[in-house]
C-alpha cells in the first residue's frame, strides 16, 4: 500500500514537472503566432527587403539559412556517421575511445560563440576562406558533430548484437555486416540525430556572425565564396541595429524562423516513426 501510495506521488511530482516545462514553451510559440502572423504574406516570404530593411520581405534571409543548413549537412554527415561506426564497431573500450567519447560529449556542451571564434580564425583567416557560405557551413558543421556522433553512435549500439553474429557466422565480413545488417536497422536514430543538429545550426547566430552573415544584402550569393543573409542574424540585426524598426516585421521574421526549425524537427519525428514501424524488432 505504501508501495503505490509513493508510485502515485513519483508519478503526480513527473507530471507537475512536464507541465512546467511544456507551458512556457506553448506560450512562447502562440506569443509568436498571434504577434507574427500578421506580417506573413507572399510579398513577406517572396521579396528581399528595401527602404532600410523597413519594408520588403526576407526571402534573401530564408534562402540564405536553407543554403547554411544543407551545407552544414554535407559537412557533419559524413565525418559524424564515419566517426560513429568507428567508434561502435571497430574502437574497443579502451583509455583512448573512453577520452575520445568524453571530448565528444564536452564538445557538445560548448557555447556556439566559442566555435564561431574557431571559425573566424581557422577558415576565414587562416585558410583564408574570407567571411563565406563555405566557412560558415565549415562551422556550423564542426559545431553539429558531436550531436550527430553522439546520436548515431547510440542508434548503432541499439541494434541487437545478434545481428551481426549471424550475418558473420554466414560468411559476411565485418563491413559487409555494417552495411547490410547494422546501419539500416540504425537509420531512424541517425535520421533523427542529423535532422536535430541541422535545426540547431539553422537557429545559430553566433557562428554566422563571424564567419558568413551579412548585414543587408538583396541579392542572392552567386557563389560559395560569398557573402548571404540568415534569418538568426538578420532577425538579430533588425532588432537591434536598425531605427524605426516595425514590430510586425521583427516578429514575422523569427516567426518563419519559428516555424523552420519546428519543421526540422516535425520532419524527424515523422521519419523515426516511419522508420521503425517498418523494422522487424
Amino acid at each position: 500500500m505504501k508501495r503505490q501510495h509513493v508510485d502515485r506521488l513519483a508519478t503526480g511530482v513527473i507530471t507537475a514537472v512536464a507541465v512546467l516545462v511544456v507551458i512556457p514553451i506553448v506560450l512562447v510559440i502562440g506569443f509568436m503566432f498571434a504577434k507574427g502572423l500578421r506580417a506573413i504574406s507572399w510579398e513577406f516570404l517572396t521579396a528581399p527587403p528595401r527602404n532600410g530593411m523597413t519594408e520588403g520581405g526576407i526571402m534573401p534571409a530564408i534562402l540564405g539559412t536553407l543554403i547554411l543548413t544543407f551545407g552544414t549537412a554535407i559537412v557533419c554527415m559524413p565525418l559524424g556517421i564515419g566517426a560513429a561506426i568507428y567508434l561502435a564497431e571497430y574502437a574497443g573500450d579502451t583509455r583512448l575511445t573512453r577520452a575520445v567519447r568524453l571530448a565528444i560529449i564536452n564538445l557538445a556542451g560548448i557555447p556556439s560563440i566559442v566555435f564561431g571564434l574557431f571559425g573566424l580564425g581557422a577558415f576565414v583567416l587562416f585558410m583564408k576562406f574570407g567571411t563565406s557560405i563555405v566557412a560558415g557551413s565549415l562551422t556550423l558543421g564542426i559545431m553539429t558533430l558531436p550531436v550527430v556522433i553522439s546520436t548515431a553512435e547510440e542508434a548503432i549500439l541499439a541494434v541487437p548484437r545478434e545481428f551481426r553474429v549471424v550475418s558473420q557466422s554466414l560468411g559476411a565480413s565485418r563491413w559487409q555486416t555494417i552495411r547490410h545488417q547494422v546501419l539500416p536497422h540504425a537509420v531512424p536514430g541517425i535520421i533523427t540525430g542529423i535532422i536535430l543538429g541541422l535545426s540547431r545550426a539553422a537557429g545559430e547566430t553566433a557562428p554566422i556572425l563571424f564567419t558568413v552573415a551579412a548585414f543587408y544584402r538583396p541579392d542572392l550569393p552567386h557563389s560559395l565564396s560569398d557573402q548571404t543573409m540568415a534569418l538568426p542574424y538578420h532577425l538579430y540585426v533588425i532588432a537591434t541595429q536598425v531605427p524605426g524598426m516595425p514590430l510586425s516585421i521583427q516578429y514575422g521574421t523569427a516567426l518563419v524562423l519559428l516555424l523552420l526549425v519546428l519543421s526540422l524537427t516535425l520532419v524527424a519525428t515523422i521519419v523515426r516513426t516511419w522508420m521503425r514501424r517498418r523494422r522487424d524488432w
